[in-house]
């Protein structure tokens, strides 16, 4: 079956992730002979790219439910899966050179200070719990957003808004192949003393400890054997960056959670430097590709779902709704 015959099974974002794979497959042959095992993730993508073509074809041949709620919701995973793809591929390609002291050098020059020991003066465990919760409820920004835009029943607005993030999550990744660091947790500061030093009520390990886990960091490491463990994905902050895209959706669609998304949103910013993820600069940046995809998503959107004839082009049209 002809990939233009296929197209119209599935809808644009679908179309972003068999496209990101088809990227990181040649990446990968490409670099072969730095990336162990490069093989299996050319497989693997090769695999899921087939498995989104199969599920998009029986949701429209079937008309299960199950399976139409799946192919709906189903990018929050495969973005998580396209995140840890990266961890194999960054650090090999670069030999294992980070560029914290790039990062660094430019946050001295900006303000004189190193931002997150600068911070360090106002810590109070009560509002390192506050704003590990709100660092942490990152995940749940983008599923509060994309429920209520699913209830209100007009499948293109929520594919546009599935493509977008999934388009900005693609976009803060060119930063990680680029310039790949670990952040100031690591450098800066004892990565094994945080708990002594930013000391939270109660919930803040079980979170931080959630967060560790999804960067691939073993509990009660060293800061050394945390540095070999974790991702290369500090700079731009992803964080940020997708923070400020949902916010900025919230308010273009009017979403009844856009005060909740907002204040959420700020105090999640905050935290990205006080619980010493990130350097000022990856803020800096993180915002300027946030910039970038709000500025370019609505017609990239529009341009793949024309020119493949998507599933989006037999939806009741909320282009009048889109940014331009």
């Amino acid at each position: 079956m002809q990939f233009t015959k296929i197209s119209k099974y599935l809808h644009s974002a679908d179309l972003l992730f068999i496209g990101f794979n088809l990227i990181l497959s040649c990446i990968n042959i490409l670099f072969a002979k730095r990336i162990p095992y490069w093989w299996i993730i050319v497989a693997t993508n090769f695999l899921g790219s087939s498995l989104i073509c199969v599920m998009a074809y029986l949701r429209h041949t079937t008309g299960w439910k199950p399976l139409r709620l799946l192919h709906d919701w189903y990018v929050p995973v495969a973005t998580f899966f396209s995140f840890k793809a990266l961890y194999f591929m960054i650090k090999p390609i670069h030999g294992g050179k980070d560029y914290d002291d790039v990062l660094i050098a430019i946050d001295r020059w900006l303000f004189g200070v190193d931002p997150t020991v600068w911070i360090a003066q106002f810590a109070q465990p009560w509002l390192t719990e506050i704003l590990q919760i709100a660092y942490t409820m990152f995940y749940l920004l983008f599923l509060l957003l994309g429920y209520e835009l699913y209830r209100r029943h007009n499948l293109d607005l929520f594919h546009y808004f599935m493509f977008t993030c999934v388009y900005g999550f693609f976009l803060s990744y060119l930063g990680y192949f680029l310039l790949p660091a670990v952040g100031p947790r690591f450098t800066l500061h004892d990565f094994a003393s945080v708990s002594r030093e930013l000391p939270g009520v109660w919930l803040t390990e079980y979170m931080r400890w959630f967060v560790n886990s999804g960067e691939s960091i073993p509990a009660g490491v060293s800061t050394a054997e945390a540095i070999s463990h974790t991702q290369r994905d500090v700079f731009p902050s992803g964080h940020t960056m997708m923070t400020l895209v949902v916010m900025w959706l919230s308010a273009k669609f009017k979403v009844r959670a856009r005060w909740f998304v907002y204040i959420t949103g700020v105090l999640l910013i905050i935290a990205t430097v006080y619980q010493r993820y990130h350097y000022v600069i990856d803020l800096i940046a993180g915002a300027a590709f946030a910039v970038l995809c709000i500025g370019t998503s609505a017609r990239l959107y529009s341009y793949i779902k024309d020119r493949f004839q998507t599933m989006e082009s037999r939806f009741p049209t909320a282009v009048h709704e889109l940014p331009r």
